[in-house]
């Protein structure tokens, strides 16, 4: 059996593609397809310097000042809020922390939903605007009530305190 081969040729015409004329190229005689080179890859030194070496000697720096017992010069001990040290002590002296837990998620269940409540109700035609007048209204009694007279006032702030007292403790 004899095989015969056939040449494969390609033959272009002369039209625009992508509105760019073909290219010519005066080693080939014929037209041919050729690919544009691409730009050579980025060296990674050349988008962030001695980041990589940075960090190595920063290692280095830490194994060498542990092997002395040295401390680095870098760390610096951060200073943790006032209020998270009392949290964290609160939290301490709890005993049952699975229901102080479990009454924290029901506090977050029930503001989330009477978030919801009250998004619902503020969309109801002119209930809204009843109660801002409700609220108005009894602003400005506790007001008469409560602040414009010299011994009234004394009186709510007297009662403010003892409240306070019993809620903190004697302080």
């Amino acid at each position: 059996m004899a095989s015969t081969t056939t040449p494969l040729s390609i033959s272009s015409s002369s039209t625009l593609i992508d509105g760019k004329a073909p290219r010519q190229s005066a080693a080939a005689s014929s037209q041919c397809v050729t690919l544009p080179t691409l730009p050579p890859p980025p060296v990674a030194s050349q988008n962030r310097p001695g980041k990589g070496t940075m960090y190595c000697r920063k290692i280095a720096r830490n194994v060498i000042a542990m092997a002395t017992g040295e401390a680095p010069a870098e760390v610096g001990t951060t200073e943790v809020p006032e209020i998270i040290k009392t949290a964290l002590e609160a939290w301490d002296k709890v005993e049952d922390k699975y229901a102080v837990s479990s009454l924290a998620a029901a506090a977050f269940v029930a503001l989330w939903g009477s978030t919801g409540m009250v998004s619902a109700i503020d969309k109801l035609p002119l209930v809204p605007g009843v109660l801002e007048i409700v609220g108005i209204g009894y602003s400005g009694w506790f007001a008469y009530k409560n602040l414009i007279f010299k011994p009234d006032r004394e009186a709510l702030i007297q009662k403010i305190k003892d409240t306070y007292k019993e809620i903190i403790g004697s302080s």
